[in-house]
């Protein structure tokens, strides 16, 4: 059985939120607040328990690298279970050297020069997408752009059959953003079972697949199954959930700006710029996994006892006036560089060069087949997923006329 949530002795981020504000719908206005009080605040967190929040840009691109918080659960001082794994152990729940070694086992199938081999294909299922979305009238471009071109990706890569995707596709929501607990046991216990099955079939039936990589029996250094169960979940949830967040955010980011649009449109070279610009102003991931203190630590000045969780908030870090100057503007043209919108350090995200040409390719397209694009709703009728770790637009409503 999972260890119980500790009881709360610490107030919530929606309690710490000033007068008007909603983490759900504007995080930034709530980091920004507690940023002037200090780097650091300890709130509850629903469902996991107390933890310290970093919402300095500075400390925690230093607690990414400290060596005396463990991304290992076996760690927190409230931890008596087998180790708190979803599904399986996967690269974000170790340290080295058993990430380094787990990572050493995917980390040549996600090479820029991989990548560079993967992006005409990436670029096709793009423009097929593009042309399916209709000619006029309205759509939900999360739910016909921006969600499939990742999956495709992610599964053709992975080996996952057409067949499954949808199946898998809503598996992962309800992992990532569950409607309830039960949701969240239910579909971690399908997704478990297919990869059971999917795993056996490829070791009988191989295929240029990593899914098929993973399951060779010949491999120098086969993976324990704990190991190569936490794997399949995370290069199939990671591989796409945070891409999704990272297309629709950048449409949204252009669509509510239309002097930008319109010299993204005259200068297409601009698109690199935007996808930066989203992954520090709209981050995918608004907080990295959780560390624990292997030992009596401090962050800043703020001491962290032995055992205590530590959660690192790179939506924050993103709008960190000390580090970038009008942290509110988005400007793809920005000089400085350094967001944490992919982590930092051995946790650094593997698929980062597949999501930025994933992106690239999305806003390519898009721009270039449907000039007349535009937002449907106003601002306020947005409606963000929003999870402990990650964020994102639920539904993107467009129009084409």
């Amino acid at each position: 059985m999972p260890s119980p949530v500790p009881p709360a002795t610490a107030p919530t981020l929606h309690d710490l939120a000033p007068a008007g504000t909603d983490p759900d719908r504007d995080p930034a206005a709530v980091h920004a607040h507690l940023r002037e009080q200090g780097p650091v605040h300890r709130i509850h967190v629903p469902g996991t328990g107390d933890a310290w929040l970093v919402v300095g840009r500075a400390e925690a691109r230093a607690v990414l690298t400290d060596p005396a918080l463990s991304n290992d659960i076996r760690h927190c001082g409230s931890w008596s279970d087998d180790g708190g794994h979803a599904l399986g152990r996967n690269m974000l729940q170790t340290d080295p050297p058993e990430h380094t070694a787990l990572r050493a086992g995917v980390a040549r199938h996600f090479t820029p020069a991989r990548v560079a081999a993967l992006r005409p294909r990436v670029q096709e299922i793009a423009a097929e997408l593009v042309a399916a979305l209709p000619r006029s009238g309205g759509v939900d471009l999360v739910a016909a752009f921006a969600m499939p071109l990742p999956v495709t990706v992610i599964c053709e890569l992975l080996g996952v059959p057409a067949e499954d995707r949808a199946a898998v596709r809503e598996w992962s929501r309800d992992l990532v953003t569950p409607d309830s607990t039960a949701a969240a046991r239910s579909a971690a216990a399908a997704m478990t079972a297919y990869f059971d099955r999917i795993l056996v079939h490829k070791r009988e039936h191989p295929g240029d697949d990593l899914f098929s990589a993973l399951a060779a029996p010949d491999t120098g250094a086969p993976l324990a199954p704990e190991d190569l169960l936490g794997m399949c979940f995370l290069l199939l949830v990671a591989g796409h959930e945070t891409t999704v967040n990272l297309i629709s955010g950048a449409v949204h980011a252009l669509l509510s700006r239309p002097e930008l649009l319109a010299s993204v449109r005259a200068d297409p070279s601009l698109l690199a710029g935007v996808v930066e610009e989203t992954l520090r102003f709209h981050s995918p991931v608004s907080a990295a996994a959780f560390r624990y203190a292997t030992e009596d630590t401090r962050i800043a000045d703020t001491p962290v006892p032995r055992g205590d969780a530590v959660l690192v908030s790179l939506a924050a870090a993103g709008r960190d006036p000390e580090h970038w100057p009008e942290p509110e503007v988005f400007d793809p043209r920005r000089a400085r560089s350094g967001h944490l919108g992919f982590g930092h350090g051995v946790h650094h995200c593997l698929g980062a060069p597949l999501a930025r040409a994933e992106a690239v390719a999305a806003l390519t397209e898009l721009l270039a087949a449907r000039p007349a694009l535009r937002l449907a709703v106003g601002p306020d009728a947005l409606r963000w997923r929003s999870s402990t770790l990650l964020r994102g637009l639920a539904e993107l409503p467009v129009r084409f006329d």
